[in-house]
C-alpha cells in the first residue's frame, strides 16, 4: 500500500513519504501544523488513497481514553434491573464499543484517525500507550482482551496547542505540516477551483502571503481561509482591479474569510492610519 496525491488533496514529496513510512513501520503517524493546513483531511485522503474505511475520533477536552476503548453503562443496566428486564444478565449489553475497538473489531484493514489529541487532558495520549503499542486491551467486566484483527492505520494530528509526553512521541512517526509555498498553494487552489483565471489568482495568492507576512498578526490566515476567500471572489465576479488596496482601503475585500480576530482587524486599521498620516 502506497499513498500519494489524490484527485482532492495535494501532497507534498515530504508529507507523501511520512505517510509511507508510518505505514511501512506500523507506527501512528503524528501530524503537527497551523489549525486549516489539512490534517484531518489528510486522514481522509490516505483512507481515499489506501482503499480503506475511516473511523474517525474527534477528540473533545472532556473526551477520556477510556471512551475510545469502550464504556460500560452501568446507569442502564441498574434501571433495566429494577424493571425486571431479562436483558440485565448479560454485561455485554450495556457495554459500547468505542472507536479504538470498532478499528480492532474491523473486518479489514482500517485507516484510524485521532484528531487534535492535544485538546484533551496531558494525560490523555499517556493513557493510550499500550493499547496502540500492543494493539490490545482488556475489558475487565466481561474478562476478555480485544486484539486488532488487522492493524489500523493511525493518524493522530494535532494543533501544536500544548506539549505531547516524551513517552507518546517516541512511539509515533512524526510531520510537521509547513504552510505551503505559493506554488504549492497555487496547484491546491487549482484543484478546488481548476476554472480560476491565471491574473486572479495571481492577485490572490499575492495579496494572501503578503497579510501573512504582517508583523504582530495574531491568527496567520491558512489554507483553509484562503480557498473560503478565493470562492467569495468568485461568486462575487471580482478582478484583479477590485482587489487592489490603497491607504485608505488597506483591509482586504471579503476581509471576514481571512481575518478572524478583531485585534487583527484593529492591527490593519492602524496601519492604514498610520500610512494616511
Amino acid at each position: 500500500m502506497k499513498f500519494a496525491s489524490t484527485d482532492r488533496y495535494i501532497a507534498t514529496e515530504e508529507l507523501t513519504m511520512a505517510v509511507n513510512a508510518a505505514v511501512t513501520l506500523e507506527r501512528p503517524l503524528l501530524v503537527k501544523g497551523e489549525p486549516g493546513t489539512g490534517k484531518t483531511e489528510l486522514a481522509r485522503q490516505v483512507a481515499a488513497s489506501l482503499g480503506l474505511p475511516l473511523i474517525e475520533w474527534h477528540v473533545k477536552s472532556t473526551t477520556r481514553a477510556q471512551q475510545g476503548l469502550y464504556e460500560y453503562d452501568a446507569v442502564s443496566r441498574l434501571r433495566d434491573s429494577q424493571l425486571g428486564e431479562e436483558r440485565v444478565h448479560e454485561v455485554r449489553n450495556y457495554i459500547r464499543k468505542g472507536k479504538l475497538w470498532q478499528a480492532f473489531d474491523a473486518p479489514g484493514k482500517v485507516v484510524l484517525l485521532i484528531d487534535e489529541v492535544d485538546k484533551a487532558d496531558i494525560e490523555f495520549p499517556n493513557d493510550l500507550l499500550q493499547e496502540l503499542d500492543r494493539m490490545e486491551f482488556h475489558v475487565y467486566e466481561t474478562g476478555e482482551t480485544v486484539r486488532a484483527r488487522h492493524r489500523p492505520v493511525v493518524i493522530i494530528t494535532s494543533n501544536n496547542e500544548k506539549d505531547l509526553p516524551d513517552a507518546f512521541l517516541r512511539r509515533c512517526f512524526f510531520h510537521f505540516i509547513r504552510f505551503p509555498d505559493p506554488e504549492t498553494l497555487q496547484a491546491i487552489v487549482r484543484v478546488h477551483f481548476p476554472a480560476i483565471k491565471d491574473e486572479l489568482l495571481a492577485a490572490a495568492l499575492t495579496q494572501f502571503f503578503e497579510i501573512r507576512e504582517v508583523p504582530g498578526l495574531k491568527k496567520k490566515p491558512s489554507t483553509s481561509e484562503v480557498l473560503d476567500w478565493l470562492k467569495l471572489l468568485l461568486a462575487e465576479d471580482l478582478t484583479p482591479e477590485d482587489l487592489r488596496r490603497d491607504a485608505k482601503s488597506i483591509l482586504p475585500r471579503l476581509h471576514g474569510a481571512l481575518l478572524k480576530t478583531e485585534q487583527d482587524i484593529h492591527l490593519f486599521e492602524r496601519l492604514a492610519f498610520a500610512a494616511r498620516r
